[in-house]
């Protein structure tokens, strides 16, 4: 695939897209031999040979995207200064320089984009886009129907009145209630302000969904990298289109099935064992030595309905609950 000339420079770290304009302006680049004035110019990185003042051009780094499911006491940043682990020690066997797309705090777990695709990283976290990002919360007590009511509105916090919000009790356990909440600002630890403000704590939160990415059961501490058809719709959200000649293979398959990538921290027998969201014991995929179960609240418990399912792309479907099941 052809790219321009001053893009390519760009990518490969020599200049700015500006700087590198004013260097083909200036006669300082040749291509195949030859010296480029013209802005606009169309190379194949793969094919033509690329100088930069007399210098081969380095290599053109490519794009990685993965999705981690963050563990708790984890923290977004490249390095800690209180010593703490950070989500790069997660990322076994990952060559590239990436970066976490947005944060997500110490105690909090779930869905973390990470790449080293600065233009796209720009246009997720740009509130013009309202990126979309699902949390589900486990908090103390049972809010009242108002309360989520005047949450889904919009709050009044220190900083300032909250976006709407999509806000749906899911589940009650012990209790506690689990809820679902969707918003696309990114005000640090919002959600978990937002539930201070209606008198619900957070006991524990993971993020489930950012934009049309979903966690699915990938186990915490893992990572894998997006498929083809997630990283063509996470371009299109913020307009912009996949380069092959930059980006990492992607799986061309449609649903979740991906070629297995070296992950991060593992338990020795292979299953993630622990207390889960909704407050029982998971080992493995079961709960308390069952299958794992979900049931729907919405203002009281729905007894024996079962949740419909919705069509997803592929072979996949996923119920309203997150869970994916195999047709």
């Amino acid at each position: 695939m052809e790219i321009r000339l001053q893009k390519v420079l760009a990518m490969a770290g020599v200049a700015s897209r500006r700087h590198a304009e004013e260097l083909i302006s200036g006669g300082k680049v040749k291509v195949n031999g030859k010296v480029v004035k013209e802005l606009g110019t169309k190379v194949e990185v793969s094919r033509d040979k690329i100088e930069v003042n007399g210098k081969p051009l380095p290599p053109v780094e490519r794009k990685v995207y993965y999705l981690l499911n963050k563990p708790r006491g984890y923290v977004t940043t490249l390095q800690d200064e209180r010593g703490r682990k950070t989500v790069l020690d997660l990322l076994e066997g990952v060559q590239e320089r990436v970066y976490p797309v947005g944060r997500l705090d110490y105690d909090s777990e779930g869905l973390l984009l990470l790449t080293n695709d600065g233009e796209l990283t720009q246009a997720l976290t740009h509130p013009k886009h309202k990126v979309k990002k699902t949390y589900r919360a486990r908090v103390e007590g049972i809010p009242q129907p108002g309360k989520l009511e005047e949450m889904a509105k919009g709050l009044r916090l220190e900083d300032g009145m909250t976006a709407p919000a999509d806000v749906k009790l899911v589940d009650i356990l012990d209790g506690r209630a689990l809820l679902e909440i969707s918003i696309h600002e990114g005000r640090n630890r919002q959600v978990r302000r937002m539930c201070e403000c209606i008198g619900q704590p957070v006991l524990r939160l993971r993020r489930i969904r950012l934009g049309p990415l979903e966690l699915g059961d990938l186990k915490p501490g893992d990572f894998r990298p997006l498929n083809f058809n997630e990283l063509t719709s996470l371009m299109e959200l913020v307009g912009r289109k996949i380069d092959p000649a930059v980006v990492q293979a992607t799986s061309r398959r449609k649903g979740n099935t991906f070629a297995k990538v070296p992950t991060g921290r593992k338990p020795e027998n292979g299953k993630y064992e622990g207390r889960g969201l909704e407050g029982r014991k998971i080992e493995g995929n079961k709960v308390d030595g069952k299958k794992s179960e979900s049931r729907s609240v919405q203002g009281k418990k729905a007894i024996g309905k079962k949740p419909e399912a919705r069509k997803t792309e592929g072979r996949n479907s996923r119920n309203k609950f997150g869970k994916t099941k195999t047709r």
